[in-house]
Order: structure tokens, then C-alpha cells, then sequence
């Protein structure tokens, strides 16, 4: 079969027809899974008796949005398979995770994983780390929104730049309609439909370039690529990427999200135990590692697909410029009618995942840590409901009118995910650090952790920006940020203990 060249400008009335049934499909789940709720608990937790596998597989789409999709992709083909080696940290992330801050979670029966903060650290402390997991997921959202729009559905689907801001409302629009009506049963339902929708569009273009070249061997490079680089299999700060510093930046990453984010301990609580919330942990870790290959595979097979057609580039497209452009521009050149609507609906999958898992748990957070906390008199359950609808519905539209402000994502996205996605991924878990596992700790010490990480995570991001000099690779943010947020927490909180605290 050889793969069909359908123009940019016309997609057919099958592929829309495929993303407009996507969509209905959603709106639907959330009205199903709507006449389920009793309580906030059924809205925000699922009862706290969801099956593990697919809390899991949930908890995978949430946190690999189209960004991921696309920078796992255009890493491959820029710079290599060396990400893949970030996946050596996983056995150490679900011992440490699984044996460590698993059951002390569960131990607890919260809704906010800030009330954990509250409990030890005090109110100002929980406010604090609510303002930081609030401030990340607005604008993670607004990015991904904006990103998904802008790079990749509107390439793809050939329309002009004024489409930019319709398309935004219409994909924020969709997602709230589920996530606001359905809660989280709604969200677990639609993240494991929108994980396979989202594996399967990967194997397909494999597979379709596969058969276009002569077979999978087509689709290996002879030897290691000369726009690669060398690989680092040591220690180089100054290196882009090496063993050492993929391996922690991992580590960091997945151990720090899932000790403080709260769309992760979200899921751990929808669990019935600790044992159950392990295997989420697990079947997360195993399912991000098949999709790392999976991507991996992909960048190889755009490699063997673009050298084999040069003429299917697109201006100021090559593959060391705009490699994050070249997936976008293989669905709109390269794939068949119907197909492409099934890879498009694949990409919404992955924005629309964990745009809906954002917006249910900052719902969350918003409804626990400052209007049920804040409030001096208790509402009933109908009324948290209520209310947890209505912030889901608000949270929606911030996020969609940032989203339209968003103009671009400069440079490669996996750099671009790190350095301003995850700045503060440490220093909020520098927070629940400090009241998990240093019991002289205190808020005076907590907010000069607190500080001191941002400090560190902002220098090592930006600091060609603000000095105008080559600084340490961005692979260091989070281990820095997360080992000097904590050293100074610490110290702070043993020198500034008062006399009852001593």
C-alpha cells in the first residue's frame, strides 16, 4: 500500500467526520458518568474504589500531554535515543515512591494533597503549595492548548492563523463539558480511551512507513547519526544531555510529581490501599516507558521517511531545524484519508487528557484549599458539588483566555517542557519533603526552602538570559532546585526553631 499525499489545505469530510465523533464521544462520557455522582468524593475521587490498571493508565495520559507526544518525537530525531536512558531511573523511582511516601499518603483520608502541608507546616504552608501546584497547571495548560493548536492542528488541518483562537475555545470547550459534568470517573474513562487512541496513532505511522520503504529494517539508520553528537555516558555539567544527568533529571521529575502534584496523589486516593495505589505507580511507569519507545520508534521511522522524500519537507524544515514540526507535517503529507482524522484525534487525545485531569484537580484544590478551608461555615454535599462543577467550568475558561495569549513555544520542546513546564516541580515537593521526613521542620524553615529552590530552578533555566553566558545544562533544574531547597529548609528550620519547638 503506498502511503497517500493529501494536501494541507483539504482534509477530507471522513477525517472530520472522525474528529467530530471524538468529540461527541467525550460530551457523552461525561453525561453518563454525571448521573453517578452522590458526593464531592464521587466527583473528585471516584469513590476511592477505582480499579488500579486504569487509575494508572491515567495517571500516564494526564502527564503526557502533546507536548510530550511531539518533544519525545523531535528529540529522536534532533538528538538521539539518549532520553531513553531516563527510564534506568524508574525501578529506583517505585522503590522510593512505592516504599516511602505511598503509604504515608494513604494513610490519610484528604482530598487536597495540601492538607498534608496544613497538618505539619500549617495553613500558610498549605496555601503556598496550593498557589504553586495552581500556578504550574494553569499555565501547563495554556501551553499545551495554545501548542496543540498552534503547531499542530492548524498545520495539519491547513487552515490560516486566525483559526487560532476558535479552535482554542472549541478543545478548552469540550473538555470542560466532560470534565466539569463527569468528575474524575469521567476523566480515568477518557484518559484510558485516549492512551490507546494515542499508542495506536504511533504504531500506525510506524507501521505505514514501514510498508512504503520496504520494511522495518528500512527504518534503521546504518550507523549513528552525525547531526546526533557523541553520546555522554559520564558526568558534564556544562553537557547537554549525559547518562548521569538524564538519569536524575528523571529520578527528580517522577519522584518529586509524585510526592506533591496533586493530579498524581489524586489518583493514589482514588485507590482503596496502599497496595492498589502501588500498582498505579507501576502500571504509570511501565506505560510511559512503552510510549518513549514507541516515539523513539516514530523519530526513526520521520528519519527514514523524510531522507527517502526530501521534497515532503516543509520551509525552513529539516531534520536538525524544526524537528518538532516533522511529526505534524507527516499526518498532513503522508498519511491516508480517514487515517489522518484518527492520528489528529490521537494528538487531541493527549492535550485533551490531561487538559481534563488539570482542570478536575485544581477543581480539587481550589474547592478543598481555599473555599471549603477559608469558609467559616460548612456547605452541604450538594452545594460542594455545585461548586466543584462551577470552579471546573471557571478553571476552563482562564486557562482557554491564556491559552490565546500563549504566541509561541520557543526552541525544542523537550528543553521547553523542563525549563518552564516543570520550574517549580521542585520546590513544590521541597515543601512536602520537609513535612514528611524532617520532623523538626517548620514553616519559617519551609518558606526559605521554598525560596531558595525557586532561586536555584529560575538561575540554572535562565541564566544565559539574565548573564549573558553558557550556564550548566537545564537537565540540573530539578535535582539543584530539589537538593538546595532542602539542605537550606533544613538548616532554616533547626535555626529558627522558638522555644517550643525545641
Amino acid at each position: 500500500m503506498t502511503i497517500c499525499h493529501s494536501s494541507l489545505a483539504a482534509i477530507s469530510s471522513i477525517d472530520w467526520g472522525v474528529i467530530v465523533l471524538y468529540a461527541i464521544g467525550m460530551v457523552a462520557v461525561g453525561l453518563y458518568y454525571s448521573r453517578k455522582i452522590n458526593n464531592t468524593e464521587d466527583y473528585l475521587l471516584g469513590g476511592r474504589q477505582m480499579k488500579p490498571i486504569m487509575v494508572g493508565l491515567s495517571l500516564f495520559a494526564s502527564l503526557l500531554s502533546t507536548i510530550s507526544y511531539l518533544s519525545y518525537t523531535g528529540e529522536m530525531i534532533r538528538y538521539g535515543p539518549m532520553f531513553i536512558t531516563g527510564a534506568l531511573a524508574f525501578p529506583f523511582v517505585i522503590f522510593v515512591v512505592g516504599s516511602f511516601m505511598i503509604p504515608y499518603f494513604m494513610k490519610l483520608r484528604v482530598t487536597s494533597a495540601y492538607e498534608i502541608l496544613e497538618q505539619r507546616l500549617g495553613l500558610s504552608i498549605r496555601l503556598l503549595g496550593s498557589f504553586l501546584f495552581i500556578l504550574i497547571r494553569f499555565f501547563w495548560m495554556a501551553v499545551i492548548i495554545h501548542a496543540t493548536t498552534d503547531k499542530v492542528l492548524i498545520p495539519v488541518l491547513g487552515l490560516g492563523g486566525n483559526w487560532t483562537a476558535p479552535i482554542c475555545i472549541l478543545m478548552g470547550l469540550v473538555t470542560i463539558i466532560y470534565t466539569s459534568l463527569g468528575g474524575l470517573r469521567a476523566v480515568v474513562f477518557t484518559d484510558v480511551v485516549q492512551s490507546g487512541i494515542l499508542f495506536g496513532g504511533g504504531i500506525l505511522t510506524v507501521v505505514l512507513v514501514a510498508n512504503e520503504l520496504g520494511g522495518v529494517r528500512e527504518l534503521w539508520p546504518e550507523g549513528w547519526l552525525a547531526h546526533w553528537g557523541k553520546p555522554n555516558w559520564g558526568y558534564d555539567p556544562e553537557a547537554r544531555m549525559t547518562l548521569v544527568s538524564v538519569f536524575l533529571a528523571v529520578f527528580c521529575w517522577h519522584t518529586c510529581t509524585a510526592g506533591s502534584d496533586q493530579i498524581v496523589i489524586q489518583r493514589y486516593f482514588a485507590t482503596r490501599d496502599a497496595k492498589a495505589a502501588r500498582k498505579v505507580l507501576v502500571i504509570n511507569l511501565i506505560a510511559d516507558f512503552l510510549a518513549m519507545l514507541l516515539m523513539a520508534l516514530v523519530g526513526l521511522a520521520l528519519i527514514a521517511y523524510f531522507t527517502a522524500n526530501p521534497g515532503e519537507f516543509g520551509d525552513d524544515q529539516s531534520l536538525t531545524n524544526n524537528s518538532d514540526q516533522l511529526f505534524p507535517r507527516f499526518i498532513s503529507k503522508g498519511l491516508p484519508v480517514g487515517i489522518t482524522g484518527l492520528v489528529i484525534a490521537g494528538l487531541l487525545a493527549a492535550a485533551m487528557s490531561s487538559l481534563s485531569s488539570g482542570m478536575n484537580s485544581a477543581s480539587s484544590v481550589i474547592t478543598s484549599d481555599f473555599i471549603s478551608r477559608l469558609r467559616s461555615s460548612e456547605l452541604d454535599e450538594k452545594s460542594k458539588i455545585v461548586i466543584a462543577r462551577w470552579v471546573s467550568v471557571l478553571i476552563g475558561v482562564v486557562v482557554v483566555t491564556l491559552s490565546l495569549f500563549v504566541d509561541r513555544v520557543p526552541g525544542n520542546l523537550f528543553e521547553v517542557a523542563i525549563k518552564v513546564v516543570n520550574l517549580f516541580v521542585s520546590p513544590l515537593f521541597v515543601l512536602f519533603f520537609l513535612a514528611m521526613f524532617v520532623r523538626f521542620s517548620n514553616a519559617r524553615g519551609a518558606w526559605c526552602g521554598v525560596l531558595t529552590s525557586i532561586t536555584i530552578a529560575v538561575l540554572i533555566a535562565f541564566w544565559e538570559e539574565i548573564t549573558g553566558h553558557k550556564g550548566i545544562s537545564f537537565l540540573w533544574i530539578m535535582p539543584a532546585a530539589f537538593v538546595g531547597g532542602t539542605l537550606v529548609g533544613t538548616v532554616a528550620s533547626f535555626v529558627l526553631r522558638t522555644k517550643q519547638e525545641t
